[in-house]
């Protein structure tokens, strides 16, 4: 398989998945399965799909075949689970009130939401924009970014998401959206990202992480000199999680050269790293966060840009301009999404359970030679696989093989990069659900080695 197909979602191409598949559809599924591929084009990732849903509650998704399964994937859109009834009872009371706001127009609930998300952002992050979705969220920033700054540059990481749309992809950094697109935005400058397991710097050779990819980034502006934005994801969704002097040392190469700081918190906003805002996990305030996701309750598609009060100079351009930019169900969905999130001390429960998830991981790893890293922050896990400490080659076959075994047990996941199983579960489970999961993976993990060291 090429490595082109290699990013940050699993691919929709390989013989365990036809494996799977054979094994697993009933003939009302695969019909199903079958229409969908007649109709809709084709695409890497998702398209042919891989099964059918029939419901989604809690942590839970069931196939039309009656089977259940712990998601521990779900676009990362489920903080507070899917068909949560908080939400769904504020959704359905929106509806009867007012379900759309036409373009000139505002409203109560869309002024709620713009006020406690002010309220929630740390620092003078005081001004917010709100749209569909995040790519729709990333290119606001972009657009601001120039007018405030009067420049066009960027830069970004290598191996990024920040959307699929064409701006999205120009700061992006994956080949299976770039590459042989054509032209891109000028002006998007990349950088390595700070993942301290694979560094490109050699940083494990030298014996631990010495920032030298921090220290790239602020040689990166030096040189540049009218960069307008830095933009990154504070962490990376496989996850990579960089230390807290990484970002500091950026924010304050930004502030030198007068860049911007724009962080990309779509997959992780709202508890799920243990802060409401990842950010808030390194001690620094970004010139924006774009957040997203699960800021529709896992119901509406919602998007926010949130900014410092300085920024607000654009008020005779047109920056997002989008018909449902003031949804007052989308605003009502968020608004119930926080407010469940704040009851129920989701951020601190995130917290906690992921530190003995983390732990229960580590010790998983000195038992599964396949193991090669693990990492998280709250309830964003990573369980690098490989087939060799030493060499870090990635065991991109056993990886799928540990997946669809898991499929198969009830536990749904993606890869990441073709061998991180990366683990975002809702942040309602329980220990009791998380060990179960946890349990299915070291059964998997363990077929999958037997039938390695067999062959």
């Amino acid at each position: 398989m090429s490595k082109l197909q290699r990013s940050e979602g699993d691919i929709n191409i390989s013989k365990h998945r036809d494996a799977w598949q054979a094994a697993n559809i009933d003939p009302e599924s695969r019909a199903l399965l079958d229409e969908d591929a007649r109709y809709f084009l084709k695409q890497s990732l998702s398209t042919p799909c891989l099964n059918t849903m029939g419901r989604c509650e809690g942590i839970y998704i069931e196939d039309l075949q009656g089977r259940r399964y712990m998601d521990f994937h779900g676009n990362n859109v489920h903080q507070v689970g899917f068909g949560n009834p908080h939400v769904l009872e504020a959704v359905k009371k929106q509806l009867d009130e007012l379900p759309f706001c036409t373009r000139r127009y505002t409203n109560h609930v869309a002024v709620d939401l713009a006020r406690k998300l002010v309220e929630l952002a740390p620092g003078d992050l005081n001004k917010v924009l709100f749209c569909p979705g995040g790519a729709e969220a990333i290119g606001i920033a972009l657009k601001l970014a120039r007018m405030a700054t009067g420049r066009h540059k960027t830069i970004s990481m290598w191996d990024a998401f920040h959307g699929a749309s064409l701006d999205a992809i120009s700061i992006g950094g994956e080949a299976i959206f770039r590459q042989d697109v054509g032209p891109l935005l000028p002006g998007t400058e990349h950088a390595p990202p700070p993942d301290e397991y694979r560094c490109v710097f050699g940083c494990t050779q030298r014996g631990g992480c010495d920032m030298t990819c921090a220290g790239y980034v602020e040689y990166m502006l030096e040189k540049e000199g009218d960069i307008a934005a830095v933009i990154a994801e504070p962490i990376r969704s496989t996850p990579y999680i960089p230390k807290p002097e990484y970002w500091q040392r950026i924010r304050e190469a930004c502030d030198r050269h007068g860049a911007l700081l724009i962080f990309d918190e779509i997959p992780h906003a709202l508890g799920r790293t243990g802060r409401m805002f990842t950010f808030e996990n390194f001690d620094v305030v970004p010139d924006m966060v774009v957040i997203g996701k699960g800021l529709g309750g896992g119901v509406v598609p919602m998007a926010a840009l949130i900014v410092k009060g300085a920024l607000d100079v654009a008020g005779e351009r047109a920056l997002g301009h989008y018909t449902h930019e003031k949804s007052p169900v989308g605003c009502a969905a968020a608004l119930a999404t926080i407010d469940y999130i704040e009851t129920h001390h989701l951020a601190q429960h995130a917290r906690q359970l992921g530190a003995y998830a983390l732990e229960r991981m580590q010790k998983m790893m000195t038992e599964h030679p396949l193991i090669g890293d693990v990492r998280g922050i709250g309830l964003f896990l990573g369980m690098e696989l490989v087939r060799d400490r030493t060499t870090r080659e990635r065991a991109v076959e056993e990886a799928e093989a540990v997946m669809y075994a898991a499929l198969s047990r009830g536990l749904s996941f993606k890869l990441t990069m073709g061998n991180i199983l990366t683990l975002t579960p809702a942040l309602i489970i329980t220990q009791a659900e998380m060990d179960r999961a946890l349990d299915i993976i070291d059964d998997c993990l363990r077929e999958v080695e037997k039938q390695v060291g067999s062959n």
